[in-house]
């Protein structure tokens, strides 16, 4: 290669945009080695081309005017550093860092940024601070939440959080990143038609809470002075309707006790701050009780901050202060708006009514500087704990990833065991599953979602790394017939009904993949009814009457669908729940169907009847039944009626036998007072957790499981408590206090150790939301075991009620 050569692909490759931040040696290498480049080349390629692909947010070593700053030394503690920022800016400036679209400040050098990006199961394009394209064109898609959720794996849900954050890392190297993650959704799967109970975790508080403190710790990492990325819990609080019946989520004044709000819609986000250590409370678009959330002290500065202890900023939901003023009418002025918003402990909104309004809001004397200060101090808090303010990129501990770190092979086979883990066995008959390739070689792949890509990922998702359908994934075990049956999930003729029939009936099994889509549930978009859309039902039952082989049904959707008619149908000899799979999902489908993979999954969210909506409007916020009224009540917690699936159930092609090994009969709780006699409202003796000397107060179980079947299995076990009797109609029937799961070979018995925090799993709340241990026998359930135990209190003095 001649001198010139050497000139000329040195010149063109430095004018590249580098494809990583700082790319490993190896890397470069092979790249030069291909072109024969000598190792001088290869060193001056390196020198050149091996910088940033983002330049320094601020602080940059090259600003001579800037980097000897106070808030520029990364020595400095952080809080010295936000205060020296913050006594440098004007009251301009200061505003125009309140909103998500944050200004720069070129003075200072520090550049703008944009807070909203998304990451509710992978890097998502749905927010602005986050872009695909050039050499990050996907990110690994993990199944949606409510899938995720049903594997009960804790381990699982920190893993795909760590992996989410690894290529949200890269893509900020990249430049096409924010490092603010307005995720991870853990409201309450109230309401089986919400639209967007498809992102949650499901309907019970304390998964809802488990779920959310750990993918916040895989998203963040354990080091609280130094966050990966920073996630946010939203929405806050008692947000769970869209659009039902001409009542949108901007006009909605949620009506809710204080009972159900210590009991079931606070639970998850204490949690997330409490034991995650979240960055970020996003407060919601709904009132409570009559005040905004986003304009609430008691919610937000009172809950949330000093008694939470929130180390990080409070963001609203996208326009929510806007909306409170323009929607709602809750101020009469926009400058009251702001000035509420921001004297109630919001400091960031996503939208531009805060930029548009805070100045003048100060101007009026409706709003001191200082107050202003207080929530820009929480957002460049945050800021400085993910390395903005530390100067170049590769300082940070993972500022070397880049590309060739996103959409790894070990993230996406990630996102394949996610989804195996997530699908739920409803039913099994005979058995029927798994299908034996031997036996089944020709299978008839039907349904408006059998061969579906995008629909897998749901919502708030971005571009995957690839997809896998239905189809695909049994494409590589059997040859297929395939027929749609329906042009799309709203199903609405038979058109194509006869061509599914008689692939069913030529094939040696047949597979029906039907279910709901983004058209049917959503944001926005809260369902009328729990049936299958359209004709899909009438589809399904023609095919199965018809099938030559085993029919088995496959429910694709985010939300619970009566399928009645298919459980008692004995033409259906199985059914699956997928959820919203992610990019892998018909891989892992395939993997159940044809028993590479066991399922374990149970369901997190109760599946009711049609029949269950009857008197039951999506605005009734109470859990509770009332018999007077009606009313059945919410989620397995509180509802006792007929279902079609219970919350938590789930089967697999293995048998597990449970044996409580060890367990303690008695626990003795020591509280610094007592009450002596009933309590009326709660009809039995309870202390309350506040007078527990709670500390490290848990109880152990010892819980042996053997597989008595013939196939390893992976079983999932949960532990329910029910209180003690005599506590009238509001306690939960029962609540979910632990799971864990365990890895059990055929024929094999593994022990799990089970450990239950008395104060914070064995307590209920009271009529007036206090949080209270009864005293008494609890009644532990585990699988077909039962356990009494028997808490008692152990007076260490008397104090006051």
């Amino acid at each position: 290669m001649s001198p010139h050569l050497h000139v000329y692909i040195y010149s063109s490759l430095h004018l590249l945009k580098p494809p990583k931040a700082t790319a490993t040696f190896t890397h470069y290498y092979k790249m030069a080695s291909s072109i024969s480049l000598p190792f001088i080349t290869i060193f001056l390629f390196l020198l050149f081309w091996g910088g940033e692909g983002r330049d320094p947010f601020a602080c940059d070593p090259k600003n001579t005017g800037t980097k000897d700053l106070p808030f520029c030394k990364a020595s400095l503690a952080i809080e010295a550093r936000v205060q020296d920022l913050i006594g440098r800016l004007t009251l301009e400036e200061k505003v125009n860092l309140l909103v998500n679209n944050a200004a720069a400040v070129p003075r200072l050098g520090v550049k703008g940024y944009e807070w909203w990006s998304e990451a509710l199961h992978g890097v998502s394009n749905v927010g602005p601070g986050t872009k695909f394209g050039g050499q990050f064109p996907a990110a690994t898609s993990f199944p949606q939440v409510i899938t995720t959720a049903a594997s009960f794996n804790a381990s699982l849900w920190e893993a795909i959080g760590r992996v989410a954050s690894d290529e949200a890392r890269a893509m900020y190297n990249g430049g096409m990143g924010g490092l603010t993650y307005w995720s991870p959704n853990v409201n309450i799967f109230r309401d089986p038609r919400w639209g967007r109970g498809q992102e949650t975790p499901g309907e019970d508080p304390m998964l809802a809470g488990k779920y959310a403190a750990s993918y916040v710790r895989g998203l963040q990492g354990t080091d609280g002075d130094r966050l990966k990325v920073a996630a946010s819990c939203k929405h806050f609080t008692a947000y769970d309707l869209d659009n039902w019946n001409g009542v949108d989520r901007f006009h909605f004044n949620a009506k809710v006790s204080k009972q159900e709000i210590e009991d079931t819609f606070n639970v998850p986000f204490r949690m997330c701050v409490k034991e995650g250590k979240v960055a970020s409370v996003m407060c919601s678009y709904n009132q409570v009780n009559g005040v905004p959330t986003c304009a609430d002290p008691h919610l937000l500065k009172t809950t949330v901050r000093a008694q939470w202890g929130l180390n990080g900023y409070i963001v609203s939901d996208c326009d929510s202060v806007g909306v409170f003023y323009t929607s709602q009418h809750y101020t009469s002025t926009p400058e009251e708006a702001a000035a509420d918003a921001i004297k109630a402990g919001l400091d960031l909104d996503c939208g531009p009514f805060l930029g548009q309004h805070t100045e003048d809001a100060v101007k009026k004397g409706l709003l001191r500087e200082v107050d202003v200060d207080g929530a820009l101090a929480n957002t460049l808090r945050v800021q400085m704990r993910l390395g903005m303010y530390d100067g170049e990129p590769s300082s940070h501990p993972y500022g070397n990833l880049g590309p060739n770190d996103v959409c790894t092979p070990s993230h996406q086979d990630l996102a394949l065991e996610a989804a195996r883990q997530g699908i739920v066995l409803l039913k099994n008959t005979a058995p029927s599953l798994p299908l034996s390739t031997t036996r089944y070689r020709n299978v008839a792949v039907i349904g408006p979602n059998s061969n579906v890509t995008v629909t897998m990922i749901g919502n708030y998702a971005g571009i995957a790394c690839g997809y896998t359908s239905p189809l695909q994934g049994i494409e590589r075990y059997a040859k297929t017939i395939h027929e749609l049956g329906c042009a799309n999930v709203a199903c609405t003729d038979d058109k194509q009904f006869g061509s599914a029939v008689n692939a069913a009936q030529q094939a040696d099994a047949t597979v029906l993949v039907m279910g709901l889509d983004q058209s049917i549930e959503a944001e926005t978009v809260d369902r009328v009814g729990l049936l299958l859309p359209g004709r899909q039902q009438d589809l399904v039952s023609k095919v199965a009457a018809t099938s030559k082989g085993p029919t088995i049904l496959v429910i694709m959707s985010g939300g619970p669908v009566d399928i009645t008619f298919a459980k008692n149908d004995p033409q259906i000899k199985g059914i699956l729940w997928a959820g919203y799979p992610g990019q892998a999902g018909g891989a892992a489908i395939a993997d159940i169907l044809f028993g590479t993979a066991n399922p374990g999954g149970k369901l997190p969210m109760t599946w009711y009847p049609q029949g269950y909506l009857e008197n039951l409007p999506m605005t009734n916020m109470a859990m509770r039944a009332s018999g007077s009224e009606g009313y059945p009540g919410r989620t397995y917690r509180f509802y006792n009626g007929p279902v079609v699936y219970p919350f938590g159930y789930g089967l697999s092609y293995s048998h597990f036998v449970h044996t409580l090994a060890s367990a303690p009969k008695v626990v003795p709780v020591p509280v610094d007072g007592h009450r002596h006699g009933n309590i009326s409202d709660i009809g039995s003796q309870a202390v309350k957790v506040t007078h527990a000397r709670c500390g490290k107060l848990s109880i152990s179980l010892h819980v042996d499981v053997k597989n008595v079947g013939s196939k390893d299995g992976t079983h999932t076990l949960l532990v329910f408590s029910a209180p003690p009797p005599g506590n009238g109609n509001w306690a939960p029937h029962k609540q979910l206090v632990a799971f864990e799961k365990v890895h059990v070979p055929a024929n094999a018995k593994q022990r799990v150790r089970v450990n239950i925090h008395v104060c914070k799993l064995l307590s209920v709340v009271d009529r007036s939301g206090t949080r209270r241990i009864p005293m008494g026998v609890h009644s532990l359930h585990i699988g077909d075991v039962k356990h009494s135990l028997s808490l008692q209190a152990q007076t260490l003095g008397i104090i006051k009620s």
